[in-house]
């Protein structure tokens, strides 16, 4: 979803959170440069709404929080800052500035739904970001224009195993906060077939 920057001046992460706080528009930052966030389909925020709610259900009572794309995620040690499609974190949530707490340190499981545009952007540059994430478990992506998920999970050695599946009735197995979402459920109301 970034687009390039508009300007070529490098901006410090300490200037970006400013003006992002104060901001009425999503920019997402890295490595010194700022891209605008572009709107999302219909299609795409029900892919993100329909597993929000699947995985908000399984985690009441339990010590996961499921966060939607207004959740900015630090990554780097103040090199990137993004907004995921769908966060949890699971355990005390770290912030950034425990006094402005809107800037998330440690997610367990992050969750893009790709439109066409980002697609190899999410898959590779903004992935490879985030595996550098210590304690995140799981990456999920979602296509938007397809029923097909691709889901990364960290092992126990640190190796990323990819499960993928464009079959309807399979079952995503989020082991990093304990939920199981049928593939069929993410894509409900979405692209009949």
């Amino acid at each position: 979803m970034g687009l390039p920057a508009t300007s070529l001046t490098y901006v410090s992460p300490e200037e970006y959170l400013d003006a992002e706080r104060k901001a009425e528009t999503k920019h997402e930052y890295w490595n010194g440069e700022i891209r605008a966030m572009s709107g999302a389909s219909f299609d795409h925020n029900r892919i993100a709404a329909n597993l929000t709610i699947e995985i908000g259900g399984q985690l009441k009572g339990k010590s996961c929080s499921v966060v939607g794309s207004d959740q900015r995620v630090q990554v780097l040690s103040e090199s990137t800052f993004v907004y995921p499609d769908l966060t949890v974190v699971c355990g005390q949530p770290q912030f950034e500035d425990n006094t402005k707490p809107d800037t998330l340190l440690n997610p367990t499981l992050l969750v893009e739904v790709l439109p066409p545009t980002t697609k190899s952007h999410d898959r590779g540059d903004k992935f490879f970001l985030y595996r550098q994430i210590p304690g995140l478990q799981q990456y999920l992506l979602l296509d938007s224009q397809s029923v097909h998920a691709e889901l990364h999970t960290r092992d126990e050695q640190g190796r990323w195993i990819l499960v993928e599946t464009s079959d309807r009735q399979a079952l995503l197995e989020l082991a990093s906060i304990g939920c199981r979402v049928a593939l069929a459920d993410a894509y409900a109301g979405v692209l009949a077939g």
